[in-house]
């Protein structure tokens, strides 16, 4: 059983894929998605997954509570750890242009039982990801009701759970109805097709990267330096201030990160995958960690770190400004639309996930039907829709946050992993780009990782280790049985990451 656990998918060079030319996806039988996305489509579907939540609610959290001024580094330090595994994916993303991101890796890396645990744990990053800021999206939303005079009432706009002193317990309120409705329209744009979506995509990122522009120019008037003295405030204690919090403080700011790797879900639909997917994995990553660096910088030398720490830091340092309250709507608009962009980009990237998992075997068959007209796995579409709506109208940020935060950092690390076992193993492959520095980038993006993931498990092990033994569970019940590694080879398609599959599996 070891052996088969540890079992990898066979690999060889993927063919060279030009614009415009008819689709070759690396992997068996994943010919059904449609190649669309241009380069500038990817780069703005990876800011529009990274600039979210993190921008406008993490950073007073981390510099109130964790790291204070110095929360500027802590973006910079989870910034490094996410350039060293964006390197990482770049070289796998332009290698084997598959749907399946750190899935698909692993498989071809490390063996089918860590393929699993680490499909398992995506799940943890996108849809979570997706409830998570769906209910940050709720509250901004309403917020901007409220300056309207027509805000939703409370038991209709927040979860009926909570989480107290470790306990869950009942808040009275019915359902976070904003929530759901954002997720329910969010996944009907993703049924209709990839192209649509990154359309509206591109807007949305133009709208609240201009309104991140704006706060940052009216903003910098108000700066006063000593606001940032002492940059790194004297520990009061394990990850309060000090060195320590500021490295408490940037895996809190990692959430701000996630979502870079969607752009590798989306290499099955880039027309030109081994030139385009590391500009839009990497550029995005550039883009964003700027942004956030200073971002942070303006919010804590506008006003004290102590008094940044809301849901809304950016509208409370505004608030403390009579002559920009005008910007204040102006900028709960623009936390609408950058959160709502995070929720389309992963809801598009788990249905992908579960569709390749499901080419092999290790997910229900149902999670590999694609519509016959949009070209999009529909099914899988839904059921992410449902469940995501589920979590985001009855579940705290607080309980998704975490879990979301630590799957995504343990895909990381598998990632930087599985880049120097191939590089060992198969040193003859094609590789379009090519990490520099290989072995320190790889060792050094999986211990990065793998400690800010150290930092969060110590809190919410409980957590992990259940969602993990759930995994565990269904793989033993299906995924192990079910797995085309232990099927008779089929004549009609290849069954290597990078050969193209035979035409009879064609969709009409």
């Amino acid at each position: 059983m070891l052996r088969q656990l540890l079992a990898v998918k066979p690999v060889r060079p993927a063919p060279h894929i030009d614009a415009g030319e008819p689709p070759h996806d690396g992997l068996a039988g994943e010919v059904h998605l449609k190649r669309t996305l241009t380069a500038r489509q990817l780069l703005l579907l990876g800011i529009g997954a990274i600039i979210g939540a993190g921008i406008f609610v993490m950073t007073g959290t981390a510099a109130a509570n964790h790291a204070g001024p110095a929360v500027m580094i802590s973006f910079a330090l989870a910034g490094l750890a996410c350039a060293f595994a964006g390197l990482c994916y770049a070289e796998f993303a332009a290698m084997l242009p598959v749907s399946g991101s750190a899935y698909s890796y692993s498989y071809a890396t490390l063996g089918e039982g860590v393929a699993w645990f680490i499909g398992w744990n995506l799940v943890l990053e996108y849809l979570f990801a997706a409830s998570t800021v769906a209910v940050g999206w709720s509250s901004y939303f309403n917020s901007l009701l409220g300056t309207l005079g027509i805000a939703i009432p409370a038991y209709l706009s927040t979860a009926p759970l909570n989480i107290v002193d470790g306990e869950l317990v009942r808040t009275g309120s019915l359902i976070n109805l904003p929530a759901v409705g954002i997720v329910a329209a969010v996944s009907g744009l993703c049924y209709v097709g990839i192209s649509q979506s990154a359309s509206v995509n591109a807007v949305i990122v133009a709208i609240k990267v201009v309104v991140i522009l704006l706060f940052l120019a009216m903003g910098l008037q108000y700066v006063n330096p000593d606001n940032w003295i002492p940059l790194i405030p004297e520990a009061e204690g394990p990850g309060r201030f000090g060195w320590d919090g500021v490295m408490r403080g940037a895996s809190i700011v990692f959430f701000a990160y996630i979502g870079f790797d969607a752009v590798s879900t989306a290499a099955a639909e880039a027309r030109n995958p081994q030139r385009d997917m590391p500009i839009g994995i990497l550029g995005s990553l550039v883009v964003c960690t700027v942004l956030y660096i200073a971002v942070a910088a303006v919010l804590t030398g506008m006003l004290p770190y102590t008094a940044l720490g809301t849901a809304k830091p950016v509208a409370t340092a505004l608030e403390a400004y009579p002559s920009l309250l005008w910007l204040k709507t102006i900028v709960e608009i623009g936390a609408i639309a950058g959160l709502s962009s995070v929720i389309l980009v992963m809801l598009m990237g788990q249905p992908r996930i579960f569709y390749t998992m499901a080419q092999d075997g290790l997910m229900p068959r149902i999670f590999g039907r694609v519509h016959p007209r949009f070209h999009t796995p529909y099914v899988g579409t839904l059921i992410v829709g449902v469940l995501a709506a589920g979590l985001a109208g009855f579940l705290p940020i607080s309980v998704l946050g975490d879990l979301v935060s630590m799957g995504t950092l343990l895909a990381f690390a598998t990632v930087c992993i599985g880049v120097l076992v191939l590089r060992r193993t198969r040193p003859e492959l094609p590789r379009p780009f090519r990490v520099p520095f290989a072995p320190f980038v790889g060792v050094a993006g999986a211990l990065s990782c793998l400690y800010l993931f150290a930092q969060v498990f110590a809190d919410h092990w409980q957590l992990m280790l259940g969602w993990t033994f759930l995994g565990l569970l269904i793989y033993a019940v299906y995924g192990f049985r079910h797995s085309r590694l232990r099927r008779p080879p089929q004549p009609t398609a290849g069954g290597d990451l990078g050969t193209p599959p035979g035409s009879a599996a064609q969709m009409p």
